[in-house]
């Protein structure tokens, strides 16, 4: 995945060959300094200062992907 897992996977059924999608990108408080583009380490009650290297780790949006099963 490019990124961590934000959303639940779900999979269904379509002529007759079963998929798996699952939602990602950057949510929740370890997003917050990322979305915001914040520089200030204390920004976001500290989530800017604790996850200051998840941008070399991840990419910034969001997608589906889907894979066969």
């Amino acid at each position: 995945m490019p990124s961590g897992v934000i959303g639940h996977p779900i999979t269904y059924l379509h002529n007759g060959k079963q998929y798996l999608a699952i939602y990602y990108g950057v949510g929740g408080w370890p997003g917050v300094g990322l979305v915001f583009d914040l520089k200030d380490p204390t920004a976001g009650l500290g989530a800017v200062g604790a996850f200051k290297e998840l941008a070399h780790y991840t990419q910034m949006g969001g997608g589906v992907m889907v894979f066969s099963l």
